[in-house]
């Protein structure tokens, strides 16, 4: 079954104006069966494509969503809001969005204890964010009463620092006018990792010029600091923007890199040892 919603936080709580657009909400609910009474209830993976922050990639977004499915997991895609939307317009999306799937988990037979973000690029920045400040009173008072913190996250060669080691476009677009060091310093999530961060998966290349792989490390080594369940996989080879490593999702050639690809099944197994605890 697919639904489409659009999330509709209050965006005036947080002093923003009305964003531009009208983000999507893409819902890939798989059929119950009396046949199997007791996996009526599944996960779901919500994705956050990538973009710069200025648009959401198709490549990652329903190739992503039906990698999941096909593993037996409900699927989300989030087409949230980009420039000249800045912080938090996305995020508040995102976490709307988290509240609403829990808050019709019964009757889109969803496990309401495994609702995962996934996130692309900037995409992974946006998943992070709701990983790492999902506590922060703006979300609170954006959102009402409710529960938006995810489960878990998938984040694939993100964009996670905003300092020395950022994609630039991504950091600006997402900041606009307000992109002055304390911010940077404040968004950059090796430096909001606490131990109320949810369980991660990454994974990145060490070839990326785009998005460095630092992004990654620095996140992980917050992780590892603040004794947050991870796991962690760097590839040797591989620039940025892979999506599944193959070449359905290959626009130029250069995305399909055989020895990646694993990091599907990796994350699907994942999910799995946190789903089902």
């Amino acid at each position: 079954m697919e639904l489409h919603i659009i999330p509709s936080p209050d965006y005036s709580a947080c002093e923003l104006p009305a964003p531009p657009c009208e983000p999507d909400l893409a819902l890939y609910l798989l059929p119950s069966s009396p046949s199997l009474p007791h996996k009526t209830k599944k996960p779901l993976v919500l994705v956050c494509p990538g973009g710069a922050y200025s648009y959401c990639s198709d490549r990652e977004a329903e190739p992503i969503a039906a990698k999941y499915l096909a593993a037996g997991f409900h699927a989300a895609v989030l087409r949230y809001n980009c420039a000249p939307a800045v912080f938090p317009t996305s995020l508040l999306e995102l976490a709307w969005c988290v509240k609403t799937i829990r808050q019709n988990a019964d009757k889109w037979h969803v496990l309401s204890n495994a609702v995962f973000v996934c996130g692309f690029s900037a995409g992974g920045h946006l998943a992070a964010s709701l990983g790492t400040l999902w506590n922060e009173p703006f979300l609170k008072a954006a959102l009402g009463p409710g529960n938006w913190k995810p489960d878990g996250q998938i984040l694939s060669y993100a964009v996670l620092s905003l300092g020395e080691h950022t994609h630039a476009g991504s950091r600006d677009n997402l900041l606009g006018a307000s992109n002055t060091e304390a911010t940077c310093k404040q968004l950059s999530l090796e430096n909001r990792v606490s131990g109320e961060t949810v369980p991660t998966f990454l994974w990145h290349t060490v070839e990326d010029e785009s998005v460095p792989v630092e992004n990654s490390m620095l996140y992980a080594a917050a992780l590892q600091k603040h004794h947050i369940p991870f796991e962690m996989h760097l590839f040797e080879k591989g620039g940025h923007g892979l999506s599944t490593c193959e070449d359905i999702t290959s626009d130029l050639g250069k995305e399909v890199v055989p020895d990646n690809q694993a990091w599907v099944d990796m994350s699907i197994r994942f999910i799995r040892r946190h789903a089902f605890v």
